[in-house]
């Protein structure tokens, strides 16, 4: 199992990001992950940097291998998916990937263009996946479906292939993406339905590596740990389609008023006790995954890095 480090863009500026994920570098942290948000889930995370020129920078600081979820089909056409990843891939041979998803409405509304609904949008990426592959492979694309390509090439391509990894939390999905992906990525929840989820990827077939990100919440005391999830992460616990529909921080911020500590430990695991939380990654991780990225709710990263580096992940690793 590797331990690694989720750099929150909808949470922290970039230019403190890029700190935060040398700072985990140096600390023991194996590898690195980010998410790709246009707008954060409420106004009080207040940040949403562009993703890709985080991912250069981060890259060459760093020896990290790095990935992103990504969503291609609105505001993100498929040929400039595959020439970011290709450019990427090829400047750090190895050490890039890229989760492709199906996208959530806060993101992706911008365009203007109406927001599908969830099967066709499922399809619209399983058509981008298609074409972000040819493209990888050199091919000339051309392509009339729910999404246009006219005669792409990527004329830079790199010599080791990137993986491409399916992000799904639920079992259908993880069932689906099975098809294509080169992985699995999903994140903390009941032990029971992560073994599903796993099961279903496995059993479509599903190859390669199986990553984990896990939210967690940790301080001193068990006050300043519930004080940050909630104040973080309280807008962040619907459950789709709402998750996936919403379009704006401020509506987030609404239906978030009324939820408590308790509707966020649904999910954020959250203590102040260390051993608490080296006993819930290693369940988690028991489940059948090989990567673990761990995500402190806060916005104040240095005392989580720190102390996980030197208390978490060596007992973790023993």
């Amino acid at each position: 199992m590797r331990l690694g480090f989720h750099a929150s863009h909808e949470q922290i500026a970039p230019s403190r990001l890029l700190t935060d994920v040398e700072h985990a570098e140096r600390a023991g942290f194996e590898m690195a992950m980010c998410s790709d948000h246009f707008s954060p889930w409420g106004t009080r995370q207040g940040h949403s940097g562009y993703t890709w020129a985080w991912l250069g920078a981060a890259l060459a600081r760093t020896d990290l291998e790095l990935g992103c979820v990504c969503a291609p089909g609105q505001r993100y056409h498929p040929a400039v998916v595959a020439q970011k990843i290709a450019t990427l891939a090829e400047m750090f041979p190895g050490r890039f990937w890229t989760a492709l998803g199906s996208g959530e409405a806060s993101n992706e509304h911008i365009t203007g263009d109406r927001w599908p609904p969830k099967e066709q949008r499922t399809r619209r990426l399983e058509e981008c996946v298609d074409v972000i592959r040819r493209l990888l492979d050199g091919e000339e694309v051309t392509h009339e479906g729910l999404v246009t390509v006219d005669r792409a090439r990527l004329w830079d391509r790199p010599e080791v292939p990137p993986r491409l990894l399916g992000p799904a939390v639920s079992v259908a999905s993880a069932g689906r993406v099975a098809a294509w992906a080169d992985g699995l990525v999903t994140m903390n929840q009941p032990v029971d339905v992560l073994r599903d989820v796993v099961s279903a990827y496995r059993d479509a077939g599903g190859r390669g590596p199986m990553a984990l990100q896990v939210h967690l919440s940790w301080a001193p005391t068990r006050e300043e740990a519930e004080a940050v999830a909630l104040d973080q992460w309280r807008t962040n616990v619907f459950p789709e389609p709402v998750c996936w529909d919403t379009e704006t921080a401020e509506a987030f911020d609404v239906m978030a008023e009324h939820v408590d500590i308790e509707g966020v430990r649904r999910s954020v695991e959250v203590s102040h006790d260390l051993s608490w939380h080296r006993d819930r990654i290693a369940e988690l991780a028991a489940v059948g995954f090989d990567d673990v990225y761990l995500h402190f709710v806060g916005q104040e990263q240095a005392a989580f890095i720190d102390t996980f580096g030197s208390e978490v992940l060596p007992a973790l690793r023993g």
